[in-house]
């Protein structure tokens, strides 16, 4: 999905950027290697989509980005309304009505030459606005993605806390490069005591007799996952965040999911195993439509502000 409101133009094309006070082409938003952002991953970030030109749930976005920051001591110059007229912007230049659309905060780089202080650095935003991604492709969301159960366990949540999204993907890009080996679409980690936390960019669902359970750990806690539990509370589905061991992950009638680049994504199979007859199960259908039919809710909406109208 890549639509556009008019036909691409350089120099935004290819998606438009904020950094350093600037908006630049996507192939000018660059920082200096020594950035702690990316020597030390000493950054925290989300990401709201855009869809059919308005933004979903754009204020728990930016509620969640400020938590981050403010667990991570990390402070930019622009204030929450600066961030969000930022994030209007980046969109609007791309031109784009369904779009990816990042916040960074950075740590930056020393002020003082060799300091080894956090507080020294000078925090920096960077945001951007790219054509629509799906962390798991739509054609085999289509068929129902086939997991694997990844042999490298999380990292533990006291050592790198999972309800601040961050860059540290180690383990997880670790899981993924064993699904792919195997041939599998991507993966699920477990923890060191074998309970399931998540996958590379996405958390997990499975179903049960009907109930719908999402891991208490090793877990982002995903926007899309929020509204998942809030449309089965909606029309009496029986959900919970719970301890999920990976036995029950291996006995699920349904597996899903969830993100906000792809919505609520079907899974047919895990590890070895084949789940309703290697299709996408019924309540997982169910929680996808009508995930998609809450973007016209006006609560959920906040339309991209044209560029004649912005400050």
């Amino acid at each position: 999905m890549t639509d556009r409101t008019e036909p691409e133009t350089a120099p935004f094309a290819g998606g438009a950027a904020y950094i350093r006070g600037r908006f630049v082409p996507m192939d000018d938003a660059v920082i200096p290697v020594t950035d702690w952002g990316f020597t030390r991953s000493d950054v925290v970030y989300d990401v709201v989509h855009v869809h059919r030109g308005a933004f979903f749930r754009l204020a728990d976005h930016l509620d969640r980005f400020e938590r981050a920051m403010a667990r991570r001591r990390l402070a930019p110059a622009e204030d929450r309304a600066a961030i969000e007229d930022v994030l209007h912007r980046c969109v609007a230049l791309s031109g784009l009505t369904d779009a990816y659309v990042a916040m960074a905060c950075l740590r930056g780089r020393p002020r003082v030459a060799g300091s080894r202080r956090p507080e020294d650095c000078e925090n920096h935003l960077i945001a951007y606005a790219i054509p629509w991604i799906d962390v798991i492709p739509k054609d085999v969301q289509a068929r129902g993605a086939h997991l694997w159960i990844s042999g490298t366990p999380r990292v533990p949540d006291a050592s790198v806390d999972p309800t601040v999204k961050n860059y540290q993907w180690s383990d997880l890009t670790s899981g993924l490069l064993e699904a792919h080996d195997h041939g599998y679409d991507t993966a699920i980690l477990c923890d060191h005591d074998g309970f399931v936390t998540e996958g590379p960019g996405f958390n997990v669902f499975i179903v049960k007799d009907g109930r719908v359970l999402t891991p208490d750990r090793g877990s982002l806690e995903g926007i899309t996952r929020r509204t998942v539990l809030d449309i089965c509370a909606d029309r009496g589905i029986e959900a919970a965040i719970a301890p999920i061991p990976r036995a029950l992950l291996d006995d699920a009638d349904e597996v899903f999911t969830t993100t906000t680049a792809g919505g609520v994504m079907p899974a047919a199979r895990v590890g070895n195993r084949i789940l309703g007859n290697d299709r996408p199960g019924p309540i997982t259908m169910q929680l996808h439509d009508a995930y998609w039919q809450a973007h016209n809710d006006d609560r959920y909406r906040t339309p991209v502000r044209p560029l004649a109208v912005q400050p």
